[in-house]
This record gives C-alpha cells, structure tokens and sequence, in this order.
C-alpha cells in the first residue's frame, strides 16, 4: 500500500475545525489504496482547549508523529504554529521519509506556512508535494488597505511567500475550486503542470454515532418551548453583512419572531474566552439581544456542538459574501437529522448540498452588491420554513445523494488525484 505523509500541527485533541481535514482523510485512506502517516505538533504546545472526546474519533490504526515546537512568548511574538514548529516538523517529515516507503507529502493550511515545508521536502528528497486549502492564503485580511497594520502585513507576506510554496507542488486541491483557482492565475506556470481538485470537508455519520456511546448532554441552553436554531462555528468577516440582514429583517418584523430563538455558539473573537462577544453587540444594537438572540463565544468541544445541534429544533447554516465559502457545518446540520435553514452565496458548492438532499432551504444572494436580498426575502423564507418543519423528518433527507458529500466520498478523490500524480511521476 502506498504511504502518504500527511503533515498538520493540529490533530486531536486540538479542536480547532481544521483538525478535522486531515482526520477524516485519515479515517479513510486505507479504503482507497493509501496508508497514512501524520506528522503534526504535540498538544502540549496548543493554544487552544483540549477534546480528549475528539482523540477517540482518530482511527486506531494510523500512525501519527509528533514534534516539539516554540513555546509561546508574551508578548506573542511568534504565535503562527506553523512557524514555531518548522524546523521540527521539516526535520521529522524526512526521518520518516527516510525510515518508511513514503511516496507523496501532502500538506492541508493554514497553518499556511507549512505549505513551504513542501518546497523544502521536495528539494531535499525529490518527493513531489501536494497543498490542500482548507482557506485562501491570499486574500484580502480585514483591515489590509491600512499600510503598516498587522492584516496588512499578512497580506503581503502571504503574497510573497505563496509563490515560492507553491513552484514545486504537483497537487493542489481546496475545499472549493474558488479556493485554488486564483492561485493558477496568479501562477501561469502551474497550469497544465500541477493536478488540480475540489473536494469539500464532507460528513461522517460515525461522529453523530459517538454522541450516543459518550452519552454526552447539551447544556448551553435549556428548551424553552421557543423554535430554536443553532449556529455553530465561527464567524468569517465576510458574513457580517449578511446577518445584519437578517437582524435588520427580525426588526422590522418583530411579531413572527417573537417564539424563535437564534443560538449562536463558538462565535467569539477569542477561542477561549467566554466573555469574547462577537453576536451580542450586534443583537443589542438591534434590540433583540437575549430575547430572540443568544451567543455563548467560546469554542465548544466538537462533540458537544454536535449535541446542541442534536438538541435543536432546526440548525442555521450562514454562508458569506465571498462566493467561493463552503460552510463545512453544513454536513454536521445534514447529519444532525434537523432541517437546515442556509443563507449562502449562490455560488457555494454548499447550495446544491441542501437542495439535492432535501435536507433543508436556502435563501441565495448574489454576493456582497445583492445584501439587500436577503433583508427583503428572509421573513417570507421563514416563514415558509416553519411549514417546512412542520413536515420534515430525517427520512426525507436523501442519503444516497448525500453519500457523494461524505467524508469517505472526499477521501476517495484525494486518493484518485494522488494516483493520478504517481502516474505523471511514472511518466
């Protein structure tokens, strides 16, 4: 079985989202002629809060190595993970290589630095390299026309480094096209060379079955005998916009959301600060905070945000303005069994995910120039919503259309892009 080198400073029990990339490739490479081998940070180097939960979702068979890195400074000087533990990841990355049959190095980001980890195995080994964008690496930060700022800065580096980690690549693959076809624009000289594929973060039922044998318990909010809708996850500058949208939609109808409860969870500005308020200064400014809107900004276990969904009566999918954004919460809401209410661009892969699977209802706009769509149209979609579940059940949902948005799914297309690069090797 061909080995594939998967390099991420975040696996379990990290719990941040993009620690579930490399998990669910993990989960099941080996069903497609691939075995894993991960290279990632150790824990005690995290910044974020621990899930133990999070570990026992890892397959027992994949092997996985950890580094040492930088610890963290104050002030935080040096923070990116990426940069603290470079050398110790490029050093490891080819021991192994060394010690074990590897035959691709493949590398999710952010952290985007890692990405250069590639450039540099392969000059040292030969060993072609793919990158997956879980993010854009190139883009513009909030706040990057300030000269001399901190998002600034990111978008320069970003701009500077990209190329250089990108020259060598022989597979680049993102959550959605969008998310690398820039990139070939951007270098002229990559197309017709490197391998190219969209594959979004897909489900994995396996991860709602767990929440039955942890016996785990939601405890955010109680049942009020309010409609409530979860939110779950963090929130990207870009879908502001929309949801002031929505708020601004809530105001001017008060009367039909007067027995709905919006639940935002996970959406602080800090990861681990409960008092972090990202929603609910928004929410107040429209008058609607703690009566219709709630937020509880720290990140949540993984597991516990699948039981509050569980515990919902609908769950709440918002896309941005950026038409490239595919929700990776839209699989966890599908899973969850509980209808989907989703905003997005009508561009976002996540759009035909709801509609084909018959899992819930999307309110499209066109993007940042069409917000005015979604205030005029989201109180009539609501409402048409509610007679939604009035007759939803998880039955109707179709699974087999789904099936093609499974973490098993994905994987078997990464394993289809790596052979189709040993085969350009071969040739």
């Amino acid at each position: 079985m061909k080995k594939v080198l998967i390099i991420y400073p975040h696996l379990p029990p990290s719990n941040l989202a993009g620690a579930h990339r490399p998990r669910l490739f993990a989960l099941h490479l080996r069903e497609f002629g691939w075995e894993p081998v991960m290279l990632t940070v150790h824990e005690k180097y995290y910044e974020e809060a621990l899930d133990w939960n999070l570990v026992k979702l890892m397959p027992e068979h994949v092997q996985i190595e950890k580094v040492n890195a930088l610890p963290l400074t104050r002030p935080r000087i040096l923070g990116d993970i990426g940069l603290r533990a470079f050398v110790q990841l490029y050093r490891a990355a080819k021991r192994l290589i060394k010690e074990q049959q590897i035959r691709f190095v493949y590398i999710p980001v952010p952290s985007f630095y890692c990405a250069l980890l590639g450039r540099w195995i392969h000059a040292a080994t030969g060993l072609p390299y793919g990158i997956d964008y879980v993010d854009p690496w190139v883009h513009q930060f909030p706040g990057s026309n300030k000269i001399f700022s901190r998002a600034w800065f990111s978008t320069m580096m970003a701009k500077f480094f990209e190329p250089i980690a990108v020259k060598k690549a022989a597979l680049i693959t993102g959550v959605a096209e969008g998310y690398y076809l820039p990139i070939l624009d951007r270098n002229p000289s990559l197309k017709g060379k490197v391998v190219t594929g969209a594959m979004p973060y897909g489900g994995e039922k396996k991860d709602n079955d767990a929440l039955r044998e942890l016996n785990l318990k939601p405890y955010l909010f109680r049942r009020t005998g309010k409609l409530q809708l979860v939110y779950a996850g963090a929130m990207l500058p870009k879908a502001y916009a929309p949801l002031k949208a929505i708020f601004t939609s809530i105001r001017e109808n008060p009367s039909e959301f007067k027995d709905v409860e919006f639940h935002f969870i996970g959406t602080g500005s800090r990861a681990n600060d409960p008092q972090s308020y990202n929603i609910r200064p928004l929410a107040e400014s429209f008058g609607i905070w703690n009566s219709i809107v709630y937020e509880y900004p720290k990140r949540i276990p993984y597991l516990d945000v699948l039981v509050h969904l569980d515990n919902a009566d609908a769950v709440l999918v918002l896309g941005s303005t950026e038409p490239h954004y595919t929700p990776s919460k839209t699989y966890q809401g599908v899973l969850s069994g509980k209808p989907l209410l989703a905003i997005l661009h009508r561009e976002s892969t996540a759009v035909s995910v709801v509609q084909s699977s018959h899992a819930g209802m999307v309110l499209q706009f066109n993007g940042e120039n069409d917000i005015e769509t979604i205030r005029k149209t989201f109180m009539p979609t609501f409402s048409r919503f509610r007679d939604f579940i009035k007759t939803f059940s998880p039955q109707q949902v179709d699974m087999q259309v789904f099936e093609l948005y499974s973490a098993a799914s994905v994987t078997r297309k990464l394993a289809g892009l790596l052979d189709q690069v040993m085969e350009q090797q071969i040739k």
